[in-house]
């Protein structure tokens, strides 16, 4: 596995080894060994699975208490994935890095805890894998506008179809019960 640094130090674009031959492919897509060689030291405590149409957006979530680490992947089509350093106190605080995902290219997105995720649909249909370091907690989860300006996210989607709780999140600088930055997750 290779881990590629992004603009926030705590964020990975993770690129698993692929074995292919005339049968398929296989592919290692979490190891705990490498990603505590990488400075990964997580346990991951459930998994989750989406599918959605083309211009389908969701996010940015997070969760606070309760935060929630996810290692992303596309299990079929292609998404473009956001991590958003929500942490009061970061060095990176409101900025995010957004990476294409895709079941052509089989990266990974690692979103530590604390960081807002979310995702656009850019292929017809997109299936979405993620395993969580923590359980999914409804009275803690919160939101950040996913167009907000002051952001400055570059979605490749210009007219999102979007849940009535995403359309209606906060700006970030109007978001209540942020997380605290703690220093380097990883």
């Amino acid at each position: 596995m290779n881990f590629v640094s992004t603009a926030i130090p705590d964020v990975f674009i993770i690129e698993p080894r692929v074995f292919g031959d005339h049968r398929g492919f296989f592919m290692e897509t979490y190891q705990k060994e490498r990603f505590l060689a990488a400075g990964i030291d997580v346990e991951f405590v459930q998994d989750n699975h989406s599918r959605s149409s083309m211009g389908v957006l969701r996010g940015l979530h997070y969760q606070n208490p309760n935060a929630q680490g996810k290692l992303v992947r596309t299990l079929s089509g292609s998404i473009f994935d956001v991590a958003l350093d929500v942490r009061k106190g970061s060095p990176t605080f409101g900025k995010w890095v957004g990476v294409e995902l895709s079941a052509e290219n089989k990266r990974q997105l690692w979103v530590p805890p604390g960081l807002a995720h979310g995702f656009g649909v850019i292929s017809e249909t997109a299936e979405v894998a993620y395993k969580c370091t923590t359980y999914y907690d409804p009275a803690s989860e919160k939101g950040i506008l996913w167009n907000d300006p002051d952001v400055g996210i570059a979605w490749p989607l210009s007219s999102p179809t979007l849940s009535e709780k995403d359309a209606n999140a906060p700006r970030l600088r109007d978001a209540v019960n942020l997380p605290v930055y703690r220093g380097a997750i990883t």
